[in-house]
């Protein structure tokens, strides 16, 4: 496995996380649990994802500009999610809030499969895209 494939298997996660979030309604035990989970795994694969996989194309000239960029990203999704958890999950605004949310997380995950992805195969190595991919997958487990 690289470390494409092992990203990939996370977003694929989040993007069905954030899916079913906002087909919740009101404030519900579903609501509830979809929300800590997803915060969860945007949290975990931000931090690692910046570890094992930003933090090397920070280096490279090629990649530096879209890791600065994806990472700035992940600071948005912090935000929405803290505005989210300061807001009632019964109340119209949370709903209106999680979209962004959903909308960011598509936007930010298709950026980086479809842009970020490109520019660090070229980047990478074989032997670090393998030896990236343990380290994530060894570090979220």
């Amino acid at each position: 496995m690289n470390i494409f494939e092992a990203l990939r298997n996370d977003h694929d996660k989040q993007r069905s996380l954030v899916d079913a979030l906002i087909k919740t309604q009101g404030e519900s035990p579903n609501r509830q649990s979809l929300m800590d989970n997803l915060k969860h795994e945007l949290v975990e694969h931000a931090k690692f994802e910046e570890r094992y996989f930003y933090n090397p194309l920070m280096f490279d000239d090629l990649t530096h500009e879209k890791a600065r960029h994806s990472i700035a990203e992940h600071h948005e999704l912090d935000e929405l999610i803290e505005q989210l958890e300061e807001t009632d999950m019964s109340s119209p605004v949370w709903l209106v809030t999680a979209k962004k949310l959903h909308h960011l997380v598509h936007h930010h995950l298709a950026e980086e499969e479809h842009e970020v992805f490109q520019l660090a195969g070229k980047a990478l190595t074989e032997s670090q895209k393998e030896s990236l991919a343990e380290k994530y997958n060894d570090a979220m487990s």
